[in-house]
């Protein structure tokens, strides 16, 4: 990759596409530019498969004409006509339908100054490297007994600006960095073939995990689901989500509340603000200002400063996730949680949504099981968080009497997240390698479809 981003230039193309909204006639308007860089890496069987590398910016400029509002992309804002795009923009928003909760964050409101978050690595990474790290995980992955060949890994290392100019006087940009590591693999022959794989994605490349570690841990685990059995239906059973797959849960927590969809009532939670939806105790956090966290942003899209939120404190809701249009449409205000793409308006979204750990080590909650379910993968997205109605398929290891007997695969889990929720138990090994992420988590009273 090259030289760090400087954000100097796109500050200045966004002032630009302010002052032509201007004299094209908007009322109000904003920009967000992006820019950046990307590295991605593939090698299947020591051999290199894919390489990609991909540069640029785009620039999104929103119009208001009183409650209307229009957005026009620019894929080349260096090389823009802004007046062009401006005035038809404009052209647009008047003949946009209106819409009463839209607007531009009031001046006063706007964030002046914010925290020093880390999200962006001064260290620079070639191909070269990145073709390095992929075939050290892929090695490492086939020299675990019992796998036999390799589906794939890969590196990738990026860098990216985000810029944000408003007409009501805010300016702001940050750089972020990304870094990560993959395999997958096969284990066993013919009709007896198992696949899994394992990754960690980080801002920093200190933080990454050695890609030895990573293709290990995948052939370990392709290995260990050898031989699975198909067991028999069981309702009302505890289910065991593995860390790396009950970040599931905490996204449809996230969709759960965001305020675009409390405000549309498309939510299972809409009616329960200030009431028990998870088990005491437990916590649900948003942390847009987590130190190198993979969602962190100093601002968010309207130009607020981000609120760290205790969304479910000691299991009980006390937050959505807003922004201005969904916190007025709902009475409230907003808590600094808009997200935007460049072709699209501001809308509600989450930053590092986690469950938050508990104080049971993982293996103890599976000590407590005495005929139960430990889920490694989830396949298909049976999940509706209108209803909460959930039914997934799923694999991973049986329990009998505390102990792990035997992989099982072709199996459905199903319940409702209003009672998954409320039964639900965290680990303690809570780790952060996505958006929405969560300990080890046991579920009680889930229907089990097997033979």
């Amino acid at each position: 990759m090259s030289e760090p981003l400087d954000p100097k230039p796109f500050e200045t193309l966004a002032e630009k596409a302010l002052e032509a909204a201007r004299h094209a006639g908007a009322e109000a308007a904003d920009v967000i530019v992006t820019g950046g860089e990307s590295v991605e890496i593939a090698v299947r069987e020591g051999m290199l498969e894919h390489l990609e590398r991909s540069d640029g910016a785009s620039l999104g400029l929103r119009v208001l004409i009183g409650r209307r509002q229009a957005i026009v992309s620019l894929g080349d804002p260096a090389r823009a006509d802004f007046m062009e795009a401006a005035e038809q923009a404009v052209a647009m928003a008047k003949a946009a339908p209106e819409d009463p909760w839209i607007g531009l964050a009031e001046p006063d409101a706007l964030a002046r100054d914010w925290p020093d978050l880390d999200l962006a690595d001064t260290f620079d990474i070639d191909e070269k490297q990145l073709q390095e790290m992929a075939l050290a995980c892929e090695a490492a992955a086939l020299d675990v007994k019992g796998v036999t060949r390799s589906a794939g890994a890969g590196a990738s290392a990026s860098r990216s600006l985000v810029v944000l100019a408003t007409s009501t006087g805010f300016l702001g940009s940050y750089v972020r960095t990304s870094y990560g590591v993959s395999a997958a693999v096969i284990a066993g022959e013919d009709t007896a073939m198992q696949r899994d794989w394992e990754y960690d994605s980080r801002l920093h490349l200190a933080d990454l995990k050695a890609p030895e570690e990573i293709g290990r841990i995948a052939g370990e685990r392709a290995v260990r689901r050898l031989n699975p059995l198909k067991p028999q239906s069981v309702t009302g059973a505890p289910v065991i989500f593995e860390a790396r797959v009950a970040g599931s849960l905490a996204g449809h927590l996230a969709s759960a509340v965001n305020g675009r969809s409390i405000a549309r009532g498309a939510s299972f939670l809409k009616d329960r603000m200030g009431e028990p939806v998870l088990a005491e105790g437990v916590d649900v956090i948003d942390d847009p200002h987590m130190r190198r966290g993979l969602a962190s942003k100093p601002f968010d899209a309207e130009g607020l400063a981000p609120q760290r939120l205790k969304v479910v404190e000691s299991g009980i809701l006390k937050h959505w996730i807003l922004d201005l249009a969904s916190a007025r449409q709902l009475g409230l205000a907003s808590n600094g949680h808009a997200s935007r793409g460049i072709g699209s308006p501001p809308a509600p979204a989450s930053t590092n949504f986690h469950i938050a750990a508990g104080t049971t080590a993982p293996e103890d909650l599976v000590r407590s099981v005495k005929k139960g379910l430990l889920v490694t993968e989830l396949i298909g997205m049976g999940v509706n968080t209108v209803t909460g109605d959930y039914s997934r398929g799923a694999s991973g290891f049986w329990i009998e009497n505390g102990e792990i007997t035997h992989p099982v695969s072709e199996v459905t889990i199903a319940g409702n997240l209003t009672d998954m929720f409320r039964r639900l138990t965290p680990a303690s090994d809570l780790e952060f390698r996505a958006s929405h992420s969560a300990p080890t988590c046991l579920v009680e009273g889930m229907t089990i479809a097997g033979q």
